[in-house]
C-alpha cells in the first residue's frame, strides 16, 4: 500500500516561535519512515485556514498541523467549510494545547510526531471526533462568552515566553478593570437562563488556557457539549475559585451551573466578547451554537 500524499501545515510563530524551530526535526522523523510532506507555512491570521481549505478542495486527504489551538481552530474551519473530508493529524507545538489534551495526543511534540508517523505509515484508520459551530464559525475544543473571552484577548496581546502562565497573568490583569456581568438569555431544549453572569463556557473538550480544567466531564466523542454558566462573582471570589478550576473541582460551587446540551441560543442586551478555541471573535449580541457529531477525522 502506497503512502498517502501528506500536507504539513505549520504556524512558525506558534508556542512563542517554538513551532518553526521544530520543523527540521519533524521532517526528519517523517523521512525516517519514508514519508514526505508538502510544507505550507502560515504567514498571518487566517492564512492557515485558507491554505487548508484550498488543499482539501483540491483533493488532499491527509493533513498534519504543527501548531497550537489557534492552528487547530483554523484547520478545523478550513476542513469543515470545504465540505470535503480530510483526516487531521496534530503535532502540539502551541502554548496551551487544549485540543491535544482533549484528543489524548501526547504533549511531548517528538513523541506525538513519532506516533503520528507510525499511524500514517501503517495506514491506520482515522477516528471520528465531534466539532461544533457558533454562528458561521466552527470550533474544535470550546467557546466562551464574557470574562474568559476578555482574558483570552489579554493573553493574546502578550508575547512572553512563560507558557500556560500567560493565561493566569491575564486573569489578574482582566480583574483590574472590574468584572463585567452582562445580561444574557440562554435557551436550550431543557434549560433556560436569564440574568447577569460572569461567563458562559461551552466545552467540547475539558481544558481551556492550558491549565484550567473547566469541564472535567467533556468528551469530544460523545455527541454533546458541556455548558457552564457562572453567576456574578467578586474579584476575591475569582481568586478563591482559581485553584479549584485548575483541578476541576469547581463544579459543585454555588455560582456554577452545568448542563449537557446539543444546541443552544444566547442573546445579549449589548454586544459582548467571545472566543472560539482561544481565538477572539467580533463583539456580538446573538449566538447560535450546536454540536456536530463526528464531524472531524483524526489520524
Amino acid at each position: 500500500m502506497s503512502a498517502p500524499d501528506l500536507h504539513l501545515f505549520i504556524n512558525p510563530t506558534a508556542g512563542r516561535g517554538r513551532a518553526g524551530k521544530r520543523l527540521p526535526r519533524i521532517l526528519e522523523l517523517l523521512a525516517d519512515a519514508n514519508l514526505e510532506a508538502i510544507v505550507h507555512k502560515s504567514s498571518g491570521v487566517g492564512d492557515l485556514e485558507n491554505s487548508v481549505r484550498t488543499q482539501v478542495d483540491a483533493g488532499a486527504t491527509h493533513l498534519i498541523i504543527a501548531g497550537g489551538d489557534g492552528s487547530i481552530h483554523e484547520a478545523a474551519n478550513g476542513i469543515l467549510s470545504s465540505g470535503e473530508d480530510a483526516a487531521l493529524g496534530v503535532i502540539p507545538t502551541g502554548t496551551g494545547n487544549d485540543f491535544a489534551k482533549a484528543a489524548h495526543i501526547p504533549l511531548d511534540w517528538e513523541t506525538a510526531t513519532r506516533l503520528l508517523v507510525d499511524r500514517v505509515a501503517s495506514g491506520a484508520t482515522p477516528r471520528r471526533i465531534d466539532a461544533a459551530r457558533m454562528n458561521d464559525r466552527y470550533f474544535a475544543n470550546g467557546a466562551g462568552i464574557g470574562f474568559d473571552a476578555k482574558v483570552t484577548r489579554i493573553a493574546r496581546s502578550y508575547h512572553w515566553p512563560i507558557g500556560d502562565l500567560i493565561y493566569l497573568f491575564a486573569i489578574f490583569r482582566a480583574m483590574t478593570d472590574g468584572i463585567a456581568t452582562p445580561e444574557l438569555t440562554i435557551k436550550t431544549d431543557d434549560f433556560e437562563f436569564h440574568g447577569p453572569l460572569t461567563l458562559a463556557n461551552i466545552s467540547n473538550g475539558p481544558w481551556i488556557g492550558g491549565m484550567f480544567h473547566i469541564a472535567p466531564m467533556a468528551d469530544n466523542s460523545d455527541g454533546q457539549l458541556e455548558l457552564l454558566v457562572v453567576a456574578p462573582v467578586t474579584r476575591r471570589r475569582i481568586v478563591s475559585l482559581l485553584p479549584k478550576l485548575m483541578q476541576g473541582l469547581h463544579m459543585n460551587e454555588d455560582e456554577v451551573t452545568h448542563v449537557s446540551v446539543q444546541r443552544l441560543q444566547i442573546e445579549c442586551e449589548e454586544p459582548v466578547p467571545s472566543h472560539l478555541d482561544g481565538e477572539v471573535q467580533p463583539l456580538n449580541t446573538r449566538f447560535e451554537i450546536e454540536i456536530l457529531p463526528e464531524a472531524l477525522s483524526l489520524i
